[in-house]
């Protein structure tokens, strides 16, 4: 199945041409440049059917069984399906698949234990920390007291020893593990130590691990934390939305603080394409992918290395990047505009122990395209090439070129 001809044939093409164009435009950059922002991907054809499905039309407030409005019994067999395979991918008790985003499902794990004005021990916003972990611009910050924990200055790993410190001195209600720039696995068995010594509860944000825990590349938090906070697209390829995962003894709490504490009622078209994508992942393909993500990665992140980036942590784990360009001369805003202008699509991302942005990079996309080893090793050496270019060089120019073959060769979406 064809995305194209898909949008091309429908109705939108006839009754809005303009946004028809904007549609087929975005697939078009989408096609022709190299997507690394480490927490986009590119989803199936069968999950964007489901997304643009009859289901968008109903309103479902509550639970299978117990909704508010009639004419449920259809997408209530759709949400019990997406529960029961959320379930059996990640070996939960419990799965809640409304939550909108990865940051509603975090804001209704925090509504489920906690109290405005508890504290939480975090990862530091400068670390790596997202802003549900205590930005004092979001919902996080002003109603709790967030105390942040960091990475050691040599290493950039997680400072396992002023996480348990910082536990014993505040003695918090909830530990929150999880970040946006960590290319490392989490040890969720430290947490859960520190958290049963201190009598905090223990809230893994897996926004970002989680499809490489669905295909086995990737330790799971769902044995140690008492809720499981995650987005269903990033690596696990699946629409955008959050998920919740929990024993059965939170399962009630979990479920009000979803709805009718902090949501309405479900997008059932988006529950719908969770469930397409919770299938795809229960299958061998997507587990050889999770494991093709992290070799990419590695080989991406060595690439980087050897042209004279500084790779934090000095490699990854997972599908995530962190460079610092300083020793090419550029800086991290700069860098991302180079890139972008040589069709190269990337974040900035805080470093630690400094006011400096580095590159944040990802491999999921480019992997879902079917590029291997031997691609990342040439997109390391176009990319150091750009940021090493002056005002007089061609390098940015010759590297779009070369984008354009390369996406050629590997589109997201085959006609």
């Amino acid at each position: 199945m064809s995305v194209t001809p898909t949008l091309e044939a429908d109705v939108l093409r006839r009754q809005d041409p303009e946004l028809a164009e904007i549609l087929l435009g975005e697939l078009t950059r989408q096609s022709t440049t190299l997507q690394l922002i480490a927490a986009e991907n590119f989803t199936s054809p069968a999950v964007l059917a489901a997304l643009g499905s009859p289901l968008a039309n109903k309103y479902a407030e509550g639970y299978p069984g117990a909704r508010y409005h009639g004419g449920c019994e259809i997408v209530d067999v759709a949400e019990r399906i997406a529960v029961e395979r959320a379930k059996a991918l990640f070996g939960a008790e419990h799965a809640n698949v409304q939550s909108h985003s990865g940051s509603s499902a975090v804001l209704a794990a925090y509504a489920a234990l906690l109290r405005p004005g508890d504290t939480v021990l975090a990862m530091g916003l400068p670390f790596g920390g997202h802003l549900t972990h205590g930005s004092p611009a979001n919902f996080s910050g002003r109603w709790f007291d967030f105390v942040g924990y960091g990475v050691e200055a040599e290493s950039g790993l997680i400072d396992h020893d002023q996480v348990r410190t910082l536990a014993r001195t505040h003695r918090p209600k909830a530990i929150v593990c999880g970040s946006i720039s960590y290319p490392r696995h989490m040890d969720y068995a430290f947490f859960r130590e520190v958290a049963d010594e201190t009598g905090a509860y223990l809230i893994a944000d897996a926004a970002h691990p989680m499809g490489l825990v669905a295909g086995g590349a990737a330790p799971s938090p769902v044995p140690y934390a008492d809720i499981v906070c995650a987005t269903t697209h990033k690596v696990l390829r699946g629409p955008r939305g959050g998920m919740i995962l929990c024993g059965s003894d939170l399962a009630e709490r979990v479920d009000r603080a979803v709805f009718p504490f902090t949501q309405g009622g479900a997008q059932m078209h988006t529950i719908a394409a969770k469930a397409v994508a919770f299938g795809e992942a229960a299958t061998p393909g997507f587990s050889a992918y999770a494991h093709q993500v992290v070799a990419n990665a590695r080989v991406l992140a060595q690439g980087l290395a050897d042209a004279g980036l500084v790779v934090t942590t000095g490699g990854t784990d997972t599908h995530m990047v962190i460079a610092d360009p300083a020793p090419l001369g550029v800086d991290g805003r700069t860098a991302r505009g180079r890139l972008a202008a040589a069709g190269m699509v990337l974040d900035t991302c805080a470093l630690p122990h400094g006011d400096a942005r580095g590159l944040r990079l990802g491999t999921a996309a480019l992997t879902t395209q079917g590029m291997g080893e031997a691609e990342m090793a040439r997109i390391a050496v176009l990319f150091a090439a750009v940021l090493r270019e002056d005002r007089e060089d061609t390098a940015g120019r010759r590297a779009r070129e070369e984008v354009r073959e390369l996406t050629g060769r590997f589109p997201p979406y085959p006609e």
